[in-house]
């Protein structure tokens, strides 16, 4: 009698524990899928870059996608950087004022023969920042021989657009500005990381 009534229990205390994980990790996974996302349909994470987005062939910018960019947005921001370099962070790209219902940059978009770009003339332009080529625009991965190093194309999603007067986005909004800039108004960021040897 007490081994029937034992058994079901067990049985019974298994069932609630397995379905409490399944709850747990669905709900996990919902909240994943409604976090803001940067993919790009060129490499996964943590896979290589390809050579065409590097130094070593045409030195475009990847086709970048963004997904579940959050209510009150107004722009997002974008900036990839490379923590493996000699001399410390090397900046690749800074880019803002980016359409939040863009949902992707194609290939290329990050050319660096402008730096302002006018999609629609209602709203402010994207405008790209200096990299630490001293250029603004895209560059690409471009390390020393040795260990691949590894690239973080970090998207931003602000509740307000980015105001910079004339003479520094003449000159190109830093890295480092715009993190300031920035500032109090994040809704929420992601990233993407890419590897890249020689």
């Amino acid at each position: 009698m007490k081994k029937t009534v034992f058994i079901p229990a067990l049985l019974l205390l298994l069932i609630i524990v397995h379905c409490g994980k399944s709850d747990s990790d669905r709900q996990s996974a919902e909240s994943d899928q409604s976090a803001l996302m940067i993919t790009s349909p060129a490499f996964a994470e943590g896979e290589t870059i390809p050579v065409q987005y590097t130094c070593d062939s045409v030195d475009v910018s990847p086709p970048l996608v963004f997904a579940n960019i959050p209510d009150g947005a107004k722009s997002l921001a974008l900036i990839c950087d490379d923590p493996d370099a000699p001399v410390g962070n090397w900046v690749h790209w800074v880019m803002f004022n980016i359409p939040p219902d863009m949902g992707q940059l194609p290939e290329d978009f990050g050319t660096s023969d402008w730096h302002v770009k006018i999609i629609d003339s209602t709203v402010a332009p994207i405008i790209h920042g200096m990299t630490d080529f001293g250029r603004c625009g895209y560059g690409g991965p471009c390390p020393p021989p040795g260990k691949p190093h590894r690239y973080y194309f970090k998207l931003y999603a602000l509740e307000t657009v980015l105001v910079f007067d004339d003479n520094a986005i003449d000159k190109g909004v830093t890295k480092e500005a715009l993190l300031d800039k920035m500032s109090g108004h994040i809704l929420e960021d992601a990233s993407l990381m890419g590897k890249y040897g020689r």
